[in-house]
């Protein structure tokens, strides 16, 4: 007779059955807005809890952080007052709030990996993430030249990691080249491998003020029944030089999750618990409908579960708090 009560009948014995998908501040990264603005705080309103931040209102943000064990952040990039053009001039311009806060954070918090993303959306007057030709349609090879330009000012401001999410063709090899070239080959690359077409993207685009002006991005992102065009798009990901790949979105993905860690278990695998999901989850909380941290934490165990190494959530500063509480969630 197979009876499973008894192996979840105390805390212990239950721990011992999920054992492998802990929580751990090792498998959180904490998604920032930067904003040219350096002394502001900037609440978003589609992300309750969630502030664009200048790097002069930085360091006390993190700091209580780093202290529960913040591990790694992934940066972005947020003009207003800067101009905007085609071909996204302050993505790697002098001004731009990425670039002029990646050594300050070195300085402040030196054990905190520091991930930069990589595209030219929120500094493009289209808002789309690449070169875009005469006609509106994407230019891939004067796209993928961009943003491995815009790749190498992050790795020369002393990005550890810089991730590409823009979705061209080709962009991974051409970024590995410029990082070669130029004595930067330690900097490692975290592709966005398969990111979905999704309406969860929603209140990020408020967030980053990077909503396209016109169309959508439904040519490059995938269709998201596109299960064999995430395969395909790992495999070239991993040939090209990638170090690391990621999926995004990631609950309505978990499937594709498993897919990629199955395909390429030697390669750490992120998810991207994005800003839909997050706006979900507190949404939902916040009205009753459930406990926040209950829901939170089946979310990240569902995604640890599937195979992710890495979640790249907004959740992170709660949950580095639950953490402290208790060893694991």
């Amino acid at each position: 007779m197979h009876i499973l009560h008894s192996a979840i009948s105390n805390e212990v014995t239950r721990d011992w059955q999920d054992i492998n998908y802990q929580i751990t501040p090792k498998n959180l990264m904490y998604p920032i807005f930067l904003t040219e603005d350096e002394n502001e705080i900037e609440p978003i309103e589609a992300m309750p809890g969630i502030s664009r931040h200048g790097i002069n209102r930085l360091k006390e943000h993190l700091e209580p952080l780093a202290a529960k064990g913040l591990h790694s952040i992934l940066l972005f990039g947020v003009i207003t007052s800067l101009p905007k053009d085609n071909m996204g001039l302050h993505a790697d311009s002098p001004q731009n709030p990425v670039i002029n806060a990646i050594p300050i954070i070195r300085k402040w918090f030196p054990d905190v990996l520091i991930a930069c993303d990589v595209c030219l959306c929120p500094y493009t007057s289209h808002g789309h993430c690449g070169i875009l030709q005469s006609n509106g349609s994407i230019n891939n090879p004067a796209s993928i030249k961009r943003i491995a330009e815009v790749a190498l000012a992050y790795a020369k401001a002393g990005a550890h990691v810089v991730a590409p999410s823009d979705m061209m063709d080709g962009r991974i090899g051409v970024i590995k080249e410029e990082l070669i070239t130029n004595n930067l080959a330690h900097v490692a690359v975290l592709s966005y491998t398969a990111k979905f077409a999704s309406v969860f993207y929603g209140p990020f685009r408020d967030a980053a003020k990077s909503k396209p002006a016109f169309g959508d991005r439904k040519c490059y992102q995938l269709p998201s029944g596109a299960s064999g065009l995430a395969k395909r798009a790992a495999s070239r990901d991993v040939e090209e030089g990638a170090d690391m790949l990621m999926i995004k979105p990631a609950l309505a993905y978990l499937d594709i999750v498993r897919q990629t860690k199955d395909a390429h278990p030697e390669y750490p695998l992120f998810v991207y618990q994005v800003s839909g999901e997050y706006s979900m989850i507190y949404n939902a909380a916040r009205s009753g409908a459930f406990d926040l941290k209950a829901a939170v934490c089946e979310a990240l165990i569902s995604m640890r579960r599937a195979g992710a190494d890495v979640i790249i959530s907004y959740f992170t500063p709660v949950v580095l708090d639950w953490l402290c509480l208790r060893s694991k969630i």
